[in-house]
C-alpha cells in the first residue's frame, strides 16, 4: 500500500495550515535585491553602478538590482537583474560567486512602498566592461572608483552623455554626500567591509595578480581593497609564513623599477583559506 504525503495546505498530522488564515490581514510589501560587485581596475577598487532611468531617483546612480518575481529566489533575481541592467554576458553573471550580505528593511528606505532588500556582494578579478547603455530600468552602467561612488565626487553631476572617468563624480544622490539612490551608500559601505574581511581569511587576493607575481604586486592588491598602506617587511613575513598561500617560482625574478636586485616571483599556492588569517592593521595610514 503506497503512503501518501500531506497535500499542499495540509499539516503532516492532518488539518489545513491555511484554515482561518487571511493574507489580507497583513499589509503587502515587496522584496528586492541589490548587488555590490567589486573589482580592481588600474590599481583602484571599483564598484559596478547603474544610472536609474526611471523614478524614483531617475538620473541618479545606484547599485544594480530590482524586484524579486513571485516564483524566483533572491539569488536568481540578483543574477537576472545584474544581466538585464548591465548587459554582462549570461556566462559571466552565472559564474559569479555571490555572497549574501544582509537584509535591509528600514520602513522608509523606498518612497514607493514598503520594500525589503536582500543584498549580495562579490569581489571578482578580470571583469569586463558592462554595456554602456544599460538595460531594464537602467540607462547606463559603469565601473566607478569606490571613493567616488560613496560620495567623494558627488558634487560633480554628470550630463546625460557623460561617462565616469578619473576625477569625475557619479552625480548627486538622495542625501547630503551619499552620491547614490535609496540606501545604497549604506549597502556599499557594508559590502566593502565584507570584501575586506574576505581577503583576511581567503587567498582571493592572488587572483588579481598575474600568473607569476612579486610580493609587492600582491601587497598592492591588499592595500587597494583595504585602502591602507602596509608595512613591507611585515607583510612579506606573514605571507611567506602562511602555509600554501604562495609558492616561489624557482630561478625567476623581475626588475621592479628600483635600484635594488630583481624581486623574486611567486605563484598561487594550493591553499584556499589562510591559517592564520592575514588581518588588517587596526590603525594605519590610508593610501
Amino acid at each position: 500500500m503506497a503512503l501518501r504525503g500531506p497535500a499542499a495546505g495540509e499539516r503532516p498530522g492532518g488539518g489545513s495550515v491555511t484554515a482561518g488564515y487571511d493574507p489580507h490581514d497583513f499589509e503587502p510589501f515587496a522584496v528586492t535585491v541589490d548587488l555590490a560587485v567589486f573589482t580592481v581596475r588600474a590599481g583602484a577598487l571599483h564598484v559596478l553602478l547603474i544610472r536609474r532611468g526611471q523614478e524614483p531617483y531617475a538620473g541618479t546612480w545606484a547599485l544594480p538590482g530590482g524586484f524579486v518575481l513571485p516564483r524566483e529566489s533572491a539569488e536568481t533575481a540578483a543574477r537576472r537583474e545584474l544581466a538585464e541592467e548591465t548587459g554582462l554576458a549570461p556566462g559571466v553573471v552565472a559564474a559569479l560567486h555571490l555572497e549574501q550580505l544582509r537584509t535591509y528593511s528600514d520602513p522608509d528606505r523606498d518612497p514607493r512602498m514598503r520594500v525589503v532588500s536582500v543584498a549580495f556582494t562579490a569581489l571578482v578579478p578580470d571583469m569586463p566592461e558592462p554595456a554602456a547603455g544599460g538595460g531594464g530600468d537602467a540607462d547606463r552602467a559603469r565601473w566607478v572608483p569606490v571613493g567616488e561612488a560613496a560620495g567623494a565626487g558627488a558634487d560633480q553631476a554628470m550630463g546625460p552623455d557623460q561617462g565616469v572617468g578619473p576625477g569625475q563624480g557619479v552625480g548627486p544622490g538622495p542625501g547630503a554626500g551619499s552620491g547614490l539612490a535609496f540606501d545604497h551608500a549604506v549597502i556599499l559601505a557594508d559590502a566593502r567591509e565584507r570584501v575586506g574581511s574576505k581577503l583576511e581569511y581567503t587567498c582571493l587576493a592572488s587572483a588579481f595578480c598575474p600568473p607569476e607575481f612579486t610580493l609587492g604586486e600582491l601587497r598592492a592588491v591588499y592595500e587597494t581593497v583595504w585602502d591602507t598602506a602596509l608595512d613591507r617587511p611585515n607583510f612579506r613575513r606573514k605571507v611567506l609564513a602562511t602555509p600554501g598561500f604562495v609558492e616561489a617560482v624557482p630561478g625567476a625574478a623581475r626588475l621592479t623599477g628600483g635600484r635594488g636586485k630583481p624581486a623574486a616571483l611567486y605563484r598561487p599556492g594550493p591553499a584556499t583559506t589562510l591559517h592564520p588569517p592575514l588581518l588588517r592593521p587596526s590603525e594605519g595610514p590610508t593610501r
